[in-house]
């Protein structure tokens, strides 16, 4: 496929999704803008392993923490002024705890969905890439610590509401989230996040950090030899992909009005790892469009037969191992740089003949 037909391709599925609320029903609707939430999050894992070559297997971590920091501010919203949340009052707890106290705040709340999954991912990254740790063991250490987050919230009952997870949200900076345009309003919300996130991701990526990063992930010794220190571009990737996956996390809880430890545990991480592996882990559009469409896939597998989708999902991640290592956009750019090749050679064989 030639750049002309990938632009008409990329600005027809533009022109559908900004239109989709004028023909989609409302769960469609509804499910659509989940998955536009979580394209958010590929976006971190394009940065993070397609261009820095870091495969993460906890992205649900930083997804969790930006998802629980709004919905703590949510759920103190739907509580009466000077009263407990109502699985505090289940649990025994007789005052509201230290660090909730502060969510009270819509732009605290907003801040911290920014900045905690951003700080934790750069603090995980400077430990462990000051150590100098790659390869499989990032990816062990980052899925035992999603999953000693979710231990932790399931464990905290009193704290969290444990595996019930935070729920019964009505309102949000003055909006009554269980209005009938509420559904539509968010959906363009997330559509702009989503575009305003991709955009400013690609243009840092062709900058002189983009080719940093695709350097240190190509040859990270060689990087070091030339003068340049690889961990503080990787910190920096890391902590821009826990940023992405953080504001994912907060619109995808916005979307489904709840969060719960089961939503981001080591099985979550694994699927968003799968979907942008599916639609190119090096590509930005492909990352995000692999994600969508498996999404949207997996409900409709799921509904129809839902002990098949297991078996689909993992001939898919065999499918892209064994004959898509680059994914759907590295097989696009493949055959287009095929049927670029011989015609640059005939160029060369004409200015050949006439010399």
């Amino acid at each position: 496929m030639n750049r002309s037909a990938q632009t008409v391709l990329i600005g027809v599925a533009a022109l559908a999704l900004i239109f989709a609320p004028l023909y989609l029903g409302a769960y469609s609707l509804t499910l659509l803008g989940r998955v536009l939430a979580l394209s958010i999050a590929a976006i971190g894992i394009c940065v993070v392993w397609g261009r820095g070559g870091i495969l993460s297997l906890g992205q649900g971590l930083f997804f969790g923490l930006g998802g629980y920091a709004l919905a703590m501010h949510l759920k103190l919203m739907a509580t009466a002024k000077g009263e407990l949340p109502d699985f505090m009052v289940y649990n025994g707890v007789e005052a509201l705890p230290w660090f909730w106290k502060p969510f009270v705040s819509a732009p605290f709340a907003l801040l911290m969905v920014l900045i905690l999954p951003a700080a934790a991912a750069g603090l995980i990254a400077w430990l462990m890439f000051r150590r100098r740790i790659t390869g499989v063991y990032v990816s062990i250490i980052t899925q035992a610590l999603v999953l000693a987050f979710v231990t932790w919230l399931n464990g905290s009952q009193g704290l969290t509401s444990g595996t019930n997870g935070i729920t019964d949200f009505q309102m949000f900076l003055g909006i009554n989230l269980r209005g009938e345009s509420v559904a539509r309003g968010l959906y363009w919300v997330t559509l702009l996040i989503l575009g305003l996130c991709l955009a400013a991701t690609a243009l840092l990526l062709r900058t002189h950090f983009g080719a940093i990063l695709t350097a240190i992930k190509d040859n990270e010794n060689r990087v070091r030899f030339l003068g340049y220190n690889p961990a503080a571009y990787k910190i920096a990737a890391f902590a821009l992909g826990g940023l992405l996956s953080g504001v994912s996390g907060a619109l995808y809880t916005l979307h489904l009005g709840t969060i719960s430890p089961a939503m981001i545990g080591v099985t979550f991480s694994i699927e968003l790892v799968v979907w942008v592996a599916l639609g190119g882990r090096s590509s930005l559009i492909g990352a995000v469009g692999g994600l969508i469409l498996g999404n949207l896939a997996k409900d409709k597998i799921s509904s129809a037969a839902p002990d098949a989708w297991l078996y689909v999902m993992g001939g898919l991640f065999v499918l892209v191992v064994l004959v898509l290592p680059q994914g759907v956009a590295g097989l696009l750019n493949h055959r287009r740089v095929r049927r670029t090749v011989p015609s640059v050679r005939r160029e060369v064989k004409e200015v050949t003949d006439i010399a």
